[in-house]
């Protein structure tokens, strides 16, 4: 065995190991199980004894010099650990609003109806049913959606051939929070200071500042983070808000392509000569590649889906169930305000607000996202637990009354569940989902005109369709001579198909159309020598690249006047139309569309896992 195999398979190795640990910790379900063993847990700690409350109303004070923080334990974690929480979300809103869904006003109308209609809606059913009695200010615990519970649960119950549902849940609650987040800053903090207002707001400021100046290391973003939040709990405000603001000041923008490549050339004078400043900087350069939302985003989730969220359910979810409390909470109004707001308030106000927009916009409507499927996510949003717990708390300053709108919640998020669950079986036995369109290869490789390179008696095809104008272009090309040796040895086969965006991918595909008449190998030195233009396409920089692969530059030219390639090139196209928004590669492995990061190592152990999946089909048989 070569060093090079050696090394590539120590790193596969190491690799399936992260991934699977990485799994497990940003896994959903798994993330719901913990936040309910954590409710369960403060339910039966609640009941034997009496240490539950007196732990959590433990003192526990912070000083420095004059600075001082003076809270219980369950303080600390309402205020202190949730804003990490609440840093999360931010980080997801920003995130959609400059990279995702919500900056399409089209795309992002849908989610937006629906999460305004999931935030009224319910606070209308509650106030209509406490008019008038104790407890009526707390609306603002039957407006928000547990984003954790929520998607955990819809990976358990809901249709397993949606997954704009699951892009529609993300959006749809990232509104949600920002409503909830707005109600608690305006409704349910207390007076302020301000002072400390001031302060919290040149503190922002400052992260402002050092996101435009470029500012790309945490330390600084840490201590001004640190400073809003304390200005902001001396202000009245809860301090939790801070986790937010913070989050959407945070730099986040696509990839560069040249900070990529920097990073790149470190790790060659790295190589080169290994050296601990050079290890140094080579870390650096990988941090500054990366923006700092997605870091942090890559960074949170495990932590706050197994410390955070469950620690917050601990602190929270207690409440004794003795005859008496269960008794005045079946006679109280706000607990049967609560569950009217979360289970029939947010599935009257998502369901009423999208289905508006479904029939008054048809260009809202996405397959796989149609009314079925959202009146049960319109159900599941009931679920609201975090936000609703937290709240309580604020408005309720009775504990038998917080205890009535816990057991409120609790049994909201149960009956949110079970509804959810009855509307997606009932429409999928009423109404199948098709599946997702691009799931499966769309017509077969044909090996006398399609471009291909390998074995074709090989027993795995992976097709790509490429815009060969698209930048990042060459980054699979380097991903598919990654695994030139499972080629070489006979275990693939390589297929390229055309995917068009504008008349320079055109002119490129017409152009790799011409070279496949000029022989095999000159083809794919023309391919490398285009993507190597980084999306730089023009006639001028094709008739270079040819030259360059030894073509006959005239001949190229005129077969392209000629029109002979546009049917099929058109072809391609079509397959893919509408599959991605840009130019970015589709890629189909044995039929079925790889969704996955596009590299050598998961290419390679896609092929791995379909080989182990048949060969136990055949020993089956």
């Amino acid at each position: 065995m070569s060093t090079s195999t050696a090394v590539t398979e120590a790193v596969d190795a190491w690799l399936r190991r992260r991934l699977r640990l990485r799994d497990m910790q940003i896994n959903e379900t798994y993330a719901a199980v913990a936040l309910a063993a954590a409710t369960i847990t403060a339910l039966v700690w609640a009941n034997v004894g009496h240490s539950y409350h007196s732990f959590w109303q433990t003192p526990a004070s912070l000083a420095i010099g004059p600075f001082k923080v003076e809270l219980s334990l369950h303080g600390w974690v309402d205020e202190g650990l949730m804003t990490a929480f609440f840093f999360m979300v931010g980080l997801d809103v920003r995130r959609d609003l400059t990279l995702g869904e919500l900056r399409l006003p089209g795309r992002a109308l849908l989610p937006v109806v629906s999460a305004i209609g999931g935030l009224v809606v319910p606070a209308l059913a509650y106030s209509a049913i406490t008019h008038g009695a104790d407890g009526a200010h707390a609306w603002g615990s039957v407006i928000s959606t547990d984003t954790a519970f929520a998607l955990g649960m819809l990976a358990l119950i809901g249709p397993k051939r949606a997954p704009r549902l699951r892009a529609f849940l993300l959006a749809f609650a990232v509104i949600d929070d920002i409503g909830a987040l707005m109600v608690i800053a305006v409704f349910y903090s207390g007076s302020l200071n301000l002072m400390a207002l001031g302060c919290a707001v040149l503190g922002l400021l400052g992260i402002m500042l050092l996101a435009r100046r470029g500012v790309w290391r945490m330390p600084p973003y840490v201590l001004l983070a640190v400073v809003t939040w304390y200005a902001l709990y001396r202000s009245g405000v809860h301090a939790t808000l801070a986790g937010v603001l913070i989050a959407l000041l945070m730099p986040v923008y696509p990839v560069r392509s040249a900070d990529v490549d920097a990073a790149t050339e470190v790790a060659r004078l790295y190589r080169q000569s290994p050296h601990p400043g050079t290890a140094v900087m080579l870390r650096e350069s990988l941090a500054y590649s990366m923006p700092l939302n997605q870091r942090l985003s890559w960074m949170l989730p495990p932590y706050v889906n197994y410390v955070v969220v469950p620690l917050f359910a601990l602190a929270n979810a207690g409440v004794e169930l003795n005859g008496g409390t269960i008794a005045a909470a079946f006679s109280s109004r706000v607990m049967w305000a609560v569950v009217a707001g979360l289970v029939l308030g947010k599935f009257v106000g998502v369901a009423v607000g999208a289905g508006l927009v479904l029939r008054l916009v048809p260009g809202s409507r996405l397959p796989g996202l149609d009314l079925p499927r959202i009146m049960g996510l319109a159900a599941l949003s009931g679920m609201g637990f975090t936000i609703s717990l937290l709240v309580a708390n604020l408005a309720l300053e009775d504990e038998a009354l917080r205890d009535q709108a816990r057991l409120g919640v609790l049994a909201a998020s149960l009956g949110a569940l079970l509804l959810a669950t009855v509307i997606f079986r009932v429409s999928e036995r009423i109404s199948p989902l098709p599946p997702p369109p691009g799931e499966h290869l769309c017509r077969a490789v044909d090996f006398d005109k399609d471009l291909t390179t390998g074995n074709p008696d090989a027993p795995h095809t992976l097709i790509n369709y490429a815009d060969m104008s698209y930048e990042g272009r060459w980054r699979l090309m380097e991903a598919l001579k990654g695994i030139a040796a499972l080629r070489d040895a006979g275990r693939v086969n390589l297929v390229l198909r055309h995917k068009l965006t504008g008349p320079e991918s055109l002119l490129a595909a017409l152009a790799m159309e011409a070279a496949r008449h000029e022989g095999p190998e000159r083809l794919w030195r023309f391919h490398d020598a285009l993507a190597n233009l980084r999306g730089q396409i023009s006639t001028d920089s094709i008739t270079v690249a040819a030259q360059e692969a030894g073509l006959d530059a005239w001949a190229m030219w005129e077969r392209i006047d000629s029109g002979a390639d546009e049917p099929k090139v058109l072809a391609d196209a079509m397959d893919v139309e509408g599959l991605t928004e840009d130019g970015s590669p589709v890629v189909y492995i044995d039929g079925r569309r790889f969704e996955r990061l596009l590299n050598r190592w998961t290419f390679s152990e896609e092929l791995t896992r379909i080989e182990a999946v048949g060969a136990e089909g055949d020993s089956g048989d």
